[in-house]
């Protein structure tokens, strides 16, 4: 590099020589390849976006799909439920999103002001650097706006599809591929457009801070560019989890104050439109389910490659040219193309043709994606990464130099433990297999027996993920340290865009069973939209497993790259200092406090939901016995109650989350805090994983109740199974899902403001007497 800064005209101005310096050291084919790529996916996004957008919602008397809406009344019902759901969806995220923009001017203030604070280069005292302040600030921001877009536009998608899959079921003459397939697509558009859209975002970032901070100038510069990008994934973390907290918080609180009421008290069916909560519960699966959702894997994305990039800055051999410093970003370029040519098979190879097909072909879409990756993720480690390198510090416990096909299997064992990890969550929670089937059963003596064996297969299912993330986590470290275990999450993450897809599939086609019920439709078009309902909540489980998993290795991999950022020992973060064992035990208290917080959120929200539905049926003459000319039900007024509910309640977890690696790390210096960390990934991962589990194992013991074993609906054990289903709808929608973002939100700051922590901690003895500062 400075032989060529030397060739460089010297009449040329400095920063013009400094670009052309830089865009000399940028592999040019791994550039197209990531970018390419990237386009590709929003392309196929926009492809599908197309198919589904040719269904129109208005009926047409010569089209023979919509015969069963040749009634007026019917079509008419149909296109005001959709417009209602459509409406409170864009009011909660409007509202959400404002308080979210006023959060990421405020915090993005804070990130600008606190990461300028840098230690000098000689160790002692600090100064201010302004531009990787600015940077850092920057990132934040355009990765927080980046997840507000992909959780926006992943509703958008779901709403506009929702009744359009109803309308599929319709069809004459394949009703289960054409609704199958629409459901399908509008989860793709997400999937494709988020990891293509956060992909092209990454990249453009890493070029353009490189213009400030050459990463072959020096390896404090290329330190400096990655530690800057860091921002990118806290901005993402940080929306998402507001966005899962408070989308859980809504969709609980419709949802358990539709069922106690509804099916409990009066025995009316599920989204039956005389549930006054019914509209609302139906927003939350878009707001919850597909926004919050989306807003989280975006934040894994974007996290778990920060971290492999901060952690490949350590490496003289990994900075050898652009190319291979941006490994991380290829991966996730490969598994784009690899799950657009999976998904065909779904929609065009084999498609679905009867109810029993659903399930088989959303599995095979997650069996087969982890497949055909395995090759090419082998193909792109011996392509990118060289024959062998090294790390400047090597902690204890790793191989003295580091191999290719090191970090295929790293690759390997983050791919293959996510799949598994998900098939093992479906075995706990389906009702084909018999932990559900137990679950069930124990409902014939009472709610109580209901509720204590769903409590133990939530606590049984953590132990064979439990293993299988410490294994991987062992074999990434032995072979490539820090950085294998960063790549362990990335290859359970590169399948993201297909586990996307089947994860907003499962709201859609919930949606679209209720607006089958609620517009009058036939029995035989509810049938269809719960058999792919059903399909859906069982890869759902997949889903959440997978999540839960990949979660644990980002968190783990963004606290490997806070180790390496703060330059701490072994001695310093030793479990035998007093100081470091006392944060591990407030690090594995936090996510108790977090689940307390947003339960008893949810628990508020859903106490005013039952009392309006109840006032409502005692106030509305004719309504629950739907007498002919009744007033209808007041829908908005339970939109209102959600909605006021969860941004109300969203705060304090938030709060509580941010704020402690913040305080911890002033207070404490930051080896307290690499303690507070092992303790919250470490103690979340369990919760989450069983608080899952235990929620979808009521769900689906319900649901097999409903399918006429143990008396059917409207018998003793299905009103026990109600019981069972509400208490475990915050677990498994809730406070689990939000512990993911938990695990990787505060080892992202703890990363962020590491620098901080190292200047701005009180002088020793100030916050603990007695103990030398690290």
């Amino acid at each position: 590099a400075n032989e060529r800064k030397q060739e460089v005209s010297p009449v040329l101005p400095r920063a013009v020589q400094h670009r052309l310096d830089t865009m000399s050291e940028v592999d040019v084919a791994t550039s197209v390849f990531i970018v390419v790529c990237g386009v590709v996916g929003v392309l196929f996004a926009i492809y599908q976006f197309r198919l589904i957008a040719k269904i129109s919602l208005e009926a047409t008397g010569d089209d023979s799909s919509f015969r069963l809406l040749a009634d007026n009344n019917n079509q008419h019902s149909l296109i005001e439920i959709y417009n209602a759901i459509r409406l409170g969806a864009d009011s909660f995220l409007h509202a959400e999103y404002k308080i979210c923009l006023i959060f990421v001017v405020t915090f993005g203030t804070l990130v600008f002001f606190l990461t300028s604070r840098v230690p000098n280069d000689s160790g002692s005292g600090t100064h201010a650097d302004w531009q990787q302040g600015g940077l850092t600030a920057l990132a934040f921001v355009i990765g927080a706006l980046t997840s507000i877009v992909s959780g926006y536009l992943g509703m958008k998608v779901a709403v506009f599809s929702n009744a359009r899959t109803t309308i599929s079921a319709l069809d004459p003459v394949a009703p289960w591929t054409k609704s199958f397939n629409t459901a399908f697509r509008a989860g793709g558009v997400m999937g494709y457009s988020l990891c293509g859209i956060s992909l092209i975002t990454l990249y453009i970032l890493c070029i353009a801070f490189n213009q400030v901070f050459s990463f072959a100038e020096s390896p404090r510069t290329a330190r400096a560019l990655f530690e800057s990008i860091a921002g990118f994934g806290l901005g993402g973390s940080s929306i998402a989890l507001f966005g899962r907290v408070g989308g859980g918080i809504y969709t609980k609180a419709a949802d358990v104050g539709a069922d106690l009421v509804g099916k409990v008290e009066k025995n009316i069916p599920e989204d039956d439109p005389r549930n006054p909560a019914t509209i609302a519960d139906n927003v939350g699966d878009n707001v919850g389910d597909i926004a919050g959702m989306g807003a989280d894997l975006f934040g894994s994305f974007a996290e778990s490659t920060c971290a492999a990039l901060v952690l490949s800055a350590t490496s003289s051999e990994l900075q050898s040219n652009f190319g291979t410093m941006l490994f991380p970003l290829v991966i996730s370029a490969i598994g784009i193309l690899t799950c657009i040519l999976t998904s065909f098979v779904a929609t065009n190879i084999s498609p679905v043709k009867k109810g029993e097909d659903v399930e088989k072909v959303l599995k095979v879409q997650l069996i087969l994606s982890t497949v055909l990756l395995t090759p090419l993720l082998a193909l792109a480690s011996w392509l990118f990464i060289p024959e062998e390198f090294s790390f400047d510090v090597k902690p204890e416990g790793v191989l003295e130099t580091q191999t290719w096909w090191g970090v295929f299997i790293c690759l390997l064992a983050g791919l293959w433990s996510g799949l598994l990890t998900g098939l093992i969550t479906e075995y706990y929670t389906s009702h084909s297999y018999r932990p559900v089937r137990e679950v069930a059963e124990s409902s014939e003596t009472g709610s109580a027996t209901l509720i204590i064996y769903g409590l133990a297969l939530g606590y049984k299912s953590a132990i064979i993920p439990v293993f299988l993330l410490a294994l991987t986590v062992f074999a990434s470290f032995y072979l490539c340290g820090l950085y294998g275990v960063s790549l362990a999450a990335l290859g359970m993450l590169s399948s993201l865009s297909i586990g996307l897809t089947i994860d907003a599939y499962g709201p859609i086609t919930d949606n679209a069973g209720g607006i089958a019920e609620m517009s009058g439709l036939p029995e035989e078009v509810r049938e269809k939209t719960d058999a792919l309902d059903a399909a859906g909540n069982t890869t759902a489980a997949i889903g959440k497993g997978f999540a839960i998993g990949s979660a644990c290795l980002v968190g783990l991999a963004l606290f490997g790259a806070f180790i390496t950022r703060s330059e701490l020992s072994s001695d310093a973060v030793s479990i035998l200092s007093p100081r470091i064992f006392a944060a591990l035990l407030v690090g594995a208290m936090i996510p108790y406090w977090f689940s307390a917080m947003t339960m008893k959120s949810v628990g508020i929200a859903a106490n005013e939901m039952v009392k309006e539905v109840k006032r409502q049926f005692d106030t509305i003459p004719g309504l629950l016995n739907n007498e002919a000319g009744h007033a209808p039900a007041d829908y908005a007024r339970c939109i209102e109650i959600s909605t006021n509910a969860s941004l109300r309640e969203m705060i304090p977890p938030g709060l509580l989350v941010m704020s402690t690696p913040l305080i911890t790390g002033i207070l404490f210096g930051q080896a307290a805090v690499a303690g507070l960390l092992a303790g919250a990934i470490t103690s979340s991962v369990q919760m989450a994983i069983s608080a899952s589990n235990t929620g979808g194992a009521w769900d689906n013991a319900k649901k097999y109740i409903e399918s006429g074993m143990f008396g059917g609906k409207n018998s003793e054990p299905h009103k026990a199974a109600v019981v069972g289903d509400t208490v475990g709808d915050p677990l498994k929608d809730t406070s689990g899902p939000a512990l993911n973002i938990l695990m990787k939100l505060m080892a992202i700051i703890s990363l962020v403001f590491s620098d901080f922590f190292v200047s701005n901690a009180l002088p020793a003895g100030a916050a603990w007497a007695g103990y030398k500062q690290h």
